[in-house]
């Protein structure tokens, strides 16, 4: 092993246990292509830009979430509440395909595109740029339309498990 590769390692592992300290909001990513539907958990979402109202989702390039955004198709992020844990496994690996929409209140869009009707946010976008960089591709989400629930209560994943805010509290 070179010394570049010994130096990577570390700083690899270094940087995960780094990753399980930054707490964040779950998220689950859903889309479709007009044939299948595909949902996914995701951490790694954040604004971009008021204007035009954007936002970031980062996207593993060995998941069939990414083949699909690789079609150029639409999008949504579906911001998770505490009561929502379960749709956030099942969409986290423990189902596939279509069982992924078997937990959870899933509805269609009149884009197609499916969303969890109860979710605390809800956010359509259209696909406006990608990046790629390493194992990952950036896609770029243009705002079209937003539902937000009365209650702020998220669920979020810190140090590989789930947690909650201490309260919920009223938009």
């Amino acid at each position: 092993m070179n010394n570049s590769k010994q130096r990577q390692e570390p700083l690899k592992e270094q940087m995960l246990q780094s990753m399980r300290r930054l707490a964040s909001s779950v998220t689950i990513v859903s889309s479709s292509n007009g044939e299948q539907r595909h949902a996914m958990a995701a951490t790694s979402v954040t604004s971009l830009s008021v204007e035009p109202p954007s936002l970031l989702v980062c996207v593993n390039q060995s998941t069939a979430m990414h083949a699909l955004l690789e079609e150029g198709v639409d999008f949504c992020v579906n911001i998770l509440s505490r009561e929502q844990e379960e749709v956030s496994t099942m969409c986290g690996g423990k189902a596939h395909g279509e069982d992924r929409f078997l937990t959870g209140n899933w509805e269609s869009s009149k884009e197609g595109l499916p969303y969890l009707a109860d979710a605390q946010s809800v956010l359509i976008c259209e696909q406006d740029g990608k990046y790629s960089y390493g194992t990952h591709t950036i896609y770029i989400g243009r705002i079209k339309q937003i539902q937000n629930s009365e209650e702020v209560s998220p669920l979020i994943y810190v140090d590989g498990r789930y947690t909650t805010a201490a309260e919920a509290v009223t938009a």
